[in-house]
């Protein structure tokens, strides 16, 4: 574990980092998969570290960093890679696997690569009972003694629902410091923050959600957009911490229309074309998700236009979206 401070409770504003991918062609000249672009990634961070204007922490690893592709040797190089990069900021590490086990195992490589917490999404297909849930989280959180976990909550991509009743469960395991909820139901969301035990918290885990979220008891961010005009939203979850209501729904009102285009396909081929569109990355995804269409850059670019973040002339744009294809 890195020498950054204990997290607990995880609050404000953490930015899960998309996993830059760069081509190449394999003995026969032909397409390979994409690698790790280590120097994209670094570029990436920091972006988001220098516009951040305090960015809380790092994730890596997660939903946005397309962990379902990348192999347990790229994880713990990026990994180490991530804690170099983030100067003390925390890292949190997703460990998400519908094999127990091995979450377990990719739970203790990421705290050995240097992690300061994790965070495990429910596991995937298996569809457990919650007797099971609970179990998986307490197997992880026991394989990494003292180690911050964060229960992730997104059942549009797992097919499982932390519900409050199975959460005041899950809370039951010390090393749960947080949940990060992306249900989409923000009925469930102020049920699950008003029953937050003291020391815990609930973070908003969709952009779009987060002003809401936090008005009904939420105490932080986890972006995707973040990747992308980390100043904007940083001002906007400092405002509606701060009971700045009026500064909280302005600059939420700037980020909507970068918000939008982030899902307007799969996270993260979205943002993966708004990272390229500012020169940081190429745009390339893994299969089995494809590259992103061009009515995608088209409303990506228009909504960086409107925060003035794009960077890069059309004609780069242009060449950038060919390297995605």
């Amino acid at each position: 574990m890195s020498s950054t401070a204990t997290l607990s409770p995880l609050t404000g504003l953490g930015v899960a980092l998309a996993t830059p991918f760069a081509s190449g062609t394999d003995a026969t000249g032909g397409p390979r998969k994409p690698e790790v672009d280590h120097p994209a990634f670094a570029r990436l961070v920091e972006h988001v570290l220098a516009g951040g204007l305090g960015v809380d922490w790092l994730v890596v690893l997660g939903s946005t960093g397309e962990a379902a592709t990348v192999t347990d040797v790229e994880r713990h190089a990026l990994v180490r890679h991530a804690v170099e990069l983030a100067g003390g900021v925390p890292v949190v590490v997703g460990v998400g696997a519908n094999d127990t086990e091995h979450a377990c195992r990719l739970a203790v490589e990421s705290v050995a690569a240097g992690a300061d917490a994790l965070l495990v999404v429910t596991p995937f297909y298996n569809k457990p009972q919650v007797s099971g849930l609970v179990a998986h989280f307490r197997a992880v959180a026991e394989a990494v003694p003292g180690t911050p976990v964060v229960a992730y909550n997104v059942p549009g991509r797992t097919g499982c629902n932390i519900t409050p009743e199975a959460m005041r469960l899950i809370w039951a395991v010390d090393q749960v410091v947080g949940l990060k909820e992306s249900s989409g139901d923000l009925r469930q969301i102020a049920r699950l923050c008003q029953e937050a035990p003291e020391g815990r918290a609930v973070l908003a885990g969709d952009d779009d959600l987060a002003v809401a979220s936090v008005a009904v008891g939420a105490q932080g961010l986890v972006s995707v957009v973040a990747n992308v005009a980390p100043v904007e939203t940083r001002r906007m979850v400092d405002a509606a911490l701060t009971d700045r209501t009026a500064a909280a729904r302005q600059t939420f009102a700037l980020l909507a229309p970068l918000m939008e285009a982030m899902f307007v396909e799969t996270n993260p081929v979205p943002v993966k074309a708004a990272i390229a569109s500012l020169g940081l990355a190429t745009a390339h995804v893994r299969l089995p998700l494809s590259p992103a269409e061009p009515a995608t850059w088209t409303r990506v670019q228009q909504a960086l236009a409107g925060l003035q973040l794009s960077r890069r002339s059309t004609r780069i744009a242009e060449r950038l979206v060919g390297l995605a294809s």
